[in-house]
């Protein structure tokens, strides 16, 4: 599917955030780096819905972001809220791929897409490890 034509309803998890008027640059729309903290911010909430921890030190294993990437489509301006809908394209091995989409309430359309891969780190072995059954389990329960 064009990522143009994707819906807010493809998306098992969805985040609002108000469009703060600081999030607004010189070209007065919402900065790029923008819609990707709002990415972290819905990402960082689909991991809770994992149950997973994200304290990123100490022991056990948590979530790294190994790459992202953001397409922007249409440009948000304040007031607006962004919605952004996160959910799992695939699940390899050693990571899976989370892809979400930044939704205008305002304008009813898409506004940006990211494309995320995450890896799974033993803080305590300081590697990269494969993924955990526990959080195969979970992605299968959110996307179900």
């Amino acid at each position: 599917m064009p990522k143009e034509q994707l819906k807010l309803s493809d998306f098992p998890l969805q985040t609002r955030i108000p469009v703060q008027w600081n999030d607004m640059d010189a070209a007065a729309h919402v900065n790029n780096l923008v819609y990707l903290r709002w990415c972290e911010t819905a990402r960082v909430e689909y991991f809770e819905k994992m149950k997973m921890n994200i304290s990123f030190r100490g022991a056990g294993t948590g979530p790294i972001l190994s790459y992202q990437d953001g397409k922007y489509i249409f440009p948000m301006t304040y007031p607006d809220v962004a919605i952004i809908g996160t959910r799992t394209l695939e699940v390899l091995k050693d990571r899976f791929v989370l892809q979400a989409g930044v939704f205008s309430e305002k304008h009813k359309r898409i506004a940006a897409i990211s494309t995320q891969v995450i890896v799974p780190y033993d803080y305590e072995l300081l590697r990269k490890v494969d993924l955990p059954a526990e959080w195969v389990e979970a992605i299968e329960r959110i996307e179900s």
